[in-house]
């Protein structure tokens, strides 16, 4: 569906569209509440470099990663504080520096390698443009939570696809993080692109079947809305259990959002 050679480079894009929300904010404005309970924007972007530079890491050092990935402790959220604290610690104009300097980096490693490079991470080693992928989810998901605080409406173009085809890839997170058993069933999903072009995973004879716009499904993985508010259908039990549960990341499903939240906002 999507072109994997392109996929830093609409990395690159994502990182772009998160650092001009940001650019230009007072120190009040970083400090901020975003809808992540406890996070304010700083809270976003210090996570989003922590998680930068582990990628460039990975992409560039198995030996130094492995060493890093194997201090971490069994406690997800005590890792995800851990690894921002450094850059939370700093002042904004200094964090929006070192904010640029990781995925600045990242981008640079991971463009340097081939997309179906084999480089490590925190589950399993993965191709580079599934890394990649995962990189333009994290700017969704945490660059939703700023443009929120902010007021942002954003734009999306068809680039979003290489986050819906790393949903569909993690499909079965969801009940991983839930410790639910992973259901025996192929689901199809038909979802439907910003430019009106329409994205089939799965076997078309599947009876359970997701489908609607890519926006609201990337904005259902990475839990930013409750699925009351997303133009999302399911067909099938399974299917419908399944927009419950969707997240396109490991670790803690966390709160997610009430239905309703943004019902303000006009979209």
């Amino acid at each position: 569906m999507m072109n994997q050679a392109n996929v830093v480079v609409d990395l690159s894009a994502a990182g772009d569209e998160v650092d001009r929300m940001v650019a230009d904010l007072d120190p009040a404005q970083w400090a901020l509440p975003t809808p992540a309970l406890g996070w304010t924007i700083a809270h976003q972007i210090a996570h989003l470099s922590a998680t930068f530079r582990l990628a460039a890491l990975a992409a560039s050092s198995a030996e130094r990663f492995a060493a890093i990935t194997a201090q971490l402790s069994s406690d997800f959220n005590a890792n995800v504080d851990n690894a921002m604290a450094d850059f939370l610690a700093e002042p904004p104009p200094v964090l929006l520096t070192r904010w640029r300097a990781e995925r600045g980096r990242a981008e640079q490693v991971l463009g340097a390698l081939p997309p179906d490079r084999i480089v490590p991470w925190l589950v399993r080693p993965l191709p580079v443009a599934v890394l990649a992928a995962a990189g333009i989810m994290e700017l969704f998901g945490h660059g939703q939570d700023v443009a929120d605080a902010l007021g942002v409406r954003r734009e999306h173009s068809d680039s979003i696809g290489h986050l819906v085809a790393f949903a569909v890839r993690t499909w079965d997170f969801g009940y991983q993080a839930r410790g639910l058993a992973t259901p025996d069933v192929d689901f199809r999903f038909e979802i439907t692109a910003p430019s009106g072009a329409v994205w089939t995973f799965g076997p078309a004879d599947s009876t359970q079947r997701i489908s609607g716009p890519a926006v609201d499904f990337c904005l259902l993985v990475t839990r930013r809305r409750h699925r009351d508010d997303l133009r999302l259908t399911a067909t099938g039990d399974e299917a419908d259990r399944w927009l419950d549960l969707a997240q396109a990341y490991r670790g803690p499903a966390g709160p997610g959002r009430r239905p309703g939240q943004f019902a303000a906002q006009v979209r």
